[in-house]
């Protein structure tokens, strides 16, 4: 018998649910529904049907917007602020992904530029994929959910989704919630399980046609690695983003933006602002001022309002970044603020100078610290920020055009946000890491197209 799943405050470890979780056969019988579903062309549901799903389904989490807040700040740890705004984003993503089948089409292929392609008419059409193996991570359990499940029930795609371990119920309840909306069970399934071997096994089946992955890197290339021909995929990571501070930025008018960008869900974001490269003139005004702004952080239990700062996800995750950060400072890095809450909850922390080689230099750190590095030429903080084998996000901030623009060219990312923290995002727009951060292209619109293939056909005979 498969052992219920446990679902505990993300906070104080207090359960919250236990929850029935599936085993090999639920698998097998799902990923059988889902593959009929697909095969049964006839029963594709129209465009017009899946605009009314996803707008019912936006609807519906509008009028539950509270329900799922508090749930996210509660399995997630997520500050009630921040899930308030992730719900928002959510259902603005739904309308998003009903708003993009207006513009989703083919186009025509022009004929007759040869004699042997007289009298022929081409164009393409959209089609679905197949059957879309989702696999989502902890840290925003809703949006990221929708921004997988979204563009497969708008393009067409049976999905089945598998949320984390340790955030599965704001995935189970917008599931219903796409059900309530007029969505048969067969187009949207979720697999509840701990047991990675299952969770492989879903993503490597011959009968998935499109692998989504959000969560490590070490999971999702060991994956891809294990796909079988022909199964197309895409996988969201992280890393370790770098924020350049020319000496022309303005340190008060700057500072929130950065302490936001880097201790926002207490830095388990995988854009999170880490490594500031500060220019040398401003780098003691500039670290008394973010150290002032860190230190005044509100960090307690995330389901009170007044909250800035939560939990990390697990308990060993505290270790490991109480490990990193203590790594560092013995290697002579200097340290603010910091210290421990609860089993969960790290004070926020700023580190000066960590050298090179230390883990909170190199790794991605998912903690509430962001480490500041001063330089004197851009040139070669750029170097620096460009060192690592993973790029997702980076900023610049300054106001000569000159320093920005030459950071916006030289910086390997897949954007580069100036005078904005590298967390920022909009759900249209996007979304990618390079190198070791990622494969394909995030953002709901840009998942549509990699859910979906061209066909195209050609009439003979046209006169």
């Amino acid at each position: 018998m498969t052992p219920n799943l446990k679902v505990y405050q993300a906070f104080d470890r207090q359960l919250i649910a236990d929850i029935a979780a599936d085993d090999a056969e639920a698998l097998e019988r799902k990923l059988g529904l889902a593959a009929r579903t697909f095969a049964d062309r006839d029963g594709w549901l129209p465009a017009h049907r899946r605009m009314a799903i996803l707008r019912r389904a936006s609807e519906l989490l509008s009028d539950n917007r509270d329900r799922f807040a508090v749930m996210i700040a509660r399995e997630g740890g997520k500050p009630l602020t921040d899930a308030i705004i992730e719900v928002t984003r959510g259902i603005d993503g739904l309308v998003n992904a009903a708003d993009e089948l207006r513009n989703f089409g083919g186009k025509e292929i022009p004929m007759g530029l040869t004699a042997a392609s007289m009298n022929r008419w081409a164009f393409t059409t959209k089609e679905p994929i197949g059957v879309v193996a989702a696999i989502s991570a902890f840290n925003h359990p809703l949006n990221l959910i929708i921004h997988q499940i979204a563009p497969a029930v708008a393009v067409g795609c049976p999905v089945i989704v598998k949320p984390a371990a340790t955030t599965p119920i704001s995935c189970i309840e917008i599931v219903k919630l796409f059900w309530e909306a007029g969505l048969d069970e067969r187009w949207c399934q979720t697999l509840i399980t701990e047991d990675n071997v299952l969770a492989e096994r879903l993503a490597t089946d011959p009968r998935i046609a499109f692998m989504s992955f959000i969560g490590s890197a070490k999971v999702g290339w060991y994956l891809k690695s294990k796909l079988p021909p022909g199964t197309r995929c895409a996988l969201e990571h992280g890393g370790a983003a770098p924020v350049i501070v020319d000496r022309s930025a303005s340190i008060d008018a700057i500072v929130g933006t950065i302490v936001k960008g880097g201790y926002y869900h207490a830095g388990q974001v995988c854009v999170s602002a880490q490594r500031l490269f500060v220019h040398d003139d401003i780098l003691a005004t500039f670290t008394d001022a973010l150290v002032a702004k860190v230190a005044s952080l509100r960090v307690g239990d995330p389901t009170r309002e007044e909250t800035e700062v939560g939990p990390l996800i697990l308990p060993r995750e505290t270790e490991r970044v109480a490990s990193w950060i203590q790594e560092a400072i013995d290697a002579g890095a200097r340290q603010f603020g910091g210290g421990r809450l609860s089993e969960t909850t790290l004070l926020p922390s700023v580190l000066l100078n960590p050298p090179a080689d230390a883990k909170v230099s190199r790794l991605e750190v998912f903690g509430p610290l962001t480490c500041i590095y001063g330089y004197s030429d851009v040139d070669d903080a750029i170097r620096i920020a460009n060192s690592l084998p993973y790029a997702f996000q980076a900023s610049v901030f300054s106001t000569d055009i000159a320093v920005a623009l030459k950071a916006a060219r030289h910086l390997d990312a897949s954007a580069v946000l100036v005078n904005d923290h590298t967390a920022f995002r909009t759900d249209w727009m996007p979304f990618a890491g390079r190198r070791q951060s990622g494969y394909g292209v995030g953002g709901i619109p840009w998942t549509m197209e990699e859910m979906a293939d061209d066909k195209m056909v050609v009439f003979n005979g046209v006169s």
